[in-house]
Order: structure tokens, then C-alpha cells, then sequence
């Protein structure tokens, strides 16, 4: 029983780390059309506003995963440290 749930685990944590990688390449390819459409509004102050609020949302969906992939791996070496 232990395999299995060591096996279940390691499958776990790698298609997450998958899904992290994902979500880094989504956000590349999200930020490319919104930089484009401010170079063509001409640069203008609304256009880099709302490039600037896109950008931000588009970090904030790459950047979150990551800093809660971090904590939960502290948490995961706490557990294993104290048993």
C-alpha cells in the first residue's frame, strides 16, 4: 500500500509541475498580442493603461501558482522533518 501511494504522489507532483510549466508558457503567449495592440494604439496613455492591467493579470495568474507551489513544499518539508 505504501508503493502505491508513494507512485500516486510522485504522478501527482509531476503533472503539477507540468501544469506550473503550462501556465508560464500561457502567460508568454498571452502578453505578446497585449503588447502589440499598445504598440499599435500608438502609445498612448489608455493603451499602456490597459496593457499595463492586462500584464498585471496575466503575472498575477503565473506568479500565484508559483509562490503557493512554493509554501506548500515548506509545508511538505516540515512534515517530513518532524516524523
Amino acid at each position: 500500500m505504501h508503493a502505491f501511494l508513494s507512485i500516486f504522489g510522485k504522478l501527482i507532483v509531476r503533472s503539477v509541475l507540468v501544469l506550473f510549466v503550462t501556465n508560464e508558457i500561457r502567460g508568454l503567449l498571452l502578453a505578446g498580442p497585449v503588447l502589440y495592440a499598445m504598440y499599435q494604439a500608438g502609445g498612448t496613455l489608455m493603451a499602456i493603461w490597459l496593457a499595463f492591467c492586462s500584464l498585471a493579470g496575466i503575472a498575477l495568474s503565473v506568479i500565484v501558482p508559483l509562490v503557493v507551489a512554493k509554501r506548500l513544499n515548506l509545508a511538505q518539508l516540515r512534515f517530513a522533518g518532524g516524523s
